[in-house]
């Protein structure tokens, strides 16, 4: 089959669109590598960027060193809306390209840097592309997916992001454990720089809407079902992240490993979010709704048997694998819950996901930081991350019941809405 094209009439050949979809994979892969290898490395960013501290106490410097973390994804939080909605005209490949170009520049910046305030900063200014890449990449993988399969265009670009939990991020947690943490962002440099050529190459020309403006985009914000679903993610997420920040020490000081098994549990959190990614925006396609209850209450338990088990190796693997395939899974779900209800503020919608995502990432990293600071252990987190992902499914129930009354009353809920149908079907309930 042969799906036009913004370049003009020519028709693109599947091999195409295949090319394209994984070049825009490949820049998921790069962020979520630059993005989560911290929390491989952090006792060696401790180590080497708090010295005194790290000498003093290792559980505070590394809960200080979390703070790396925060900043990147408060970085994420601040850039996603404001490039989304100032670019929302822009051509979508140029805007690629230029993002791609922030993300290296940002990346070098943060393996030179000497000092930890400057890496902080870094890392802050590393992030601000990370949403509008993933929300623009997402609208132009489901232009290139076809009708009706949104969702699974959102989870390919996505993929790409889990797949660097299976393979980027044990790879360059390795490399960084053996040739020093500043080496290690310097290669996820690299991978920036390939995505770059690869979407140069081979996405094709989109133009960006015409009719968008920042104030129409920043219209989202009006709209109280907006902001139910930002908080779903930005609240629930934090389950993930209050886990994930916080898994190097978890490894050898509650299950008692060796440094050198961090990287393997980084890559079964990996392809738990692999499986829960692709399972996930299946099931989104069919229902928003019950694909977010559903994988809210397993990453509640899986979270809680984690809190129960993380002694015994098995308990640790198999508790991680469930929390990245069960959070993973949330992601293209609540995208698509974001894009329906924004209706025509869709760059900004797609976008506003990986705001409310960091948002999590920000809150699990600093209140499990705060929870070990004051002395709790690291088990502390775990149960944290449980509370947050009750509040998270709590939020859904709010948000699909205004759904329900709506319905009672016989007005328009935001399912398979018109302002949605640039980047194919809506999401069914």
């Amino acid at each position: 089959m042969m799906h036009p094209s913004s370049d003009g009439p020519t028709l693109l050949s599947p091999a195409r669109i295949r090319l394209a979809l994984v070049a825009l994979a490949l820049g998921g892969f790069g962020i979520g590598t630059t993005e989560f290898v911290a929390m491989g490395l952090l006792p060696n960013l401790a180590a080497d960027l708090l010295p005194n501290l790290a000498a003093v106490s290792p559980d505070a410097a590394n809960a200080q060193a979390g703070w790396l973390i925060t900043a990147y994804a408060l970085g994420v939080v601040v850039g996603a809306p404001t490039i989304a909605a100032a670019a929302a005209r822009w051509p979508r490949k140029q805007l690629l390209l230029v993002l791609l170009t922030a993300f290296t520049l940002g990346t070098i910046a943060s393996a030179l840097l000497p000092s930890f305030g400057l890496v902080l900063v870094a890392r802050f200014v590393a992030a601000l592309p990370h949403g509008a890449y993933f929300g623009i990449a997402s609208l132009v993988a489901a232009d290139l997916m076809g009708p009706g399969k949104r969702a699974r265009g959102v989870a390919f670009v996505l993929g790409g992001l889990t797949i660097a939990n299976v393979i980027g991020v044990p790879a360059i947690t390795w490399l960084g454990q053996h040739s020093g943490w500043r080496i290690a962002y310097l290669a996820v440099a690299v991978i920036f720089v390939l995505t770059f050529l690869a979407v140069a190459l081979f996405v094709p020309l989109q133009p960006g809407n015409p009719q968008a403006t920042m104030r129409n985009e920043l219209r989202a914000f009006g709209r109280l079902q907006v902001w139910f679903a930002l908080g779903i993610g930005a609240i629930g997420f934090g389950g993930l992240f209050a886990v994930y920040t916080y898994v190097a020490p978890l490894v050898t000081e509650i299950t008692g490993m060796p440094a050198s098994t961090v990287p393997l549990v980084l890559m079964v959190v990996g392809l738990g979010m692999v499986v829960g990614n692709f399972v996930g925006g299946v099931l989104a396609d069919k229902s928003v709704r019950r694909t977010i209850y559903g994988f809210f209450l397993l990453m509640i338990v899986a979270l809680v048997g984690l809190a129960l088990s993380a002694q015994l190796l098995i308990g640790l693997l198999l508790g991680v694998f469930l929390i990245g395939a069960s959070a993973s899974a949330l992601s293209p779900a609540i995208q698509s819950r974001l894009m329906d209800v924004a209706h025509d503020s869709q760059s900004i919608a797609a976008a506003l996901n990986h705001s409310a995502l960091n948002i999590g990432n920000a809150l699990g990293a600093y209140l499990g930081g705060v929870a070990i600071a004051a002395g709790f252990g690291y088990l502390s987190p775990i149960w944290i991350g449980a509370g947050l992902s009750t509040i998270g499914i709590l939020l859904a129930a709010g948000t699909f019941g205004i759904d329900r009354a709506r319905r009672m009353k016989g007005l328009t809920v935001p399912y398979g809405t018109q302002s949605v149908a640039v980047v194919g079907a809506g999401a069914r309930e």
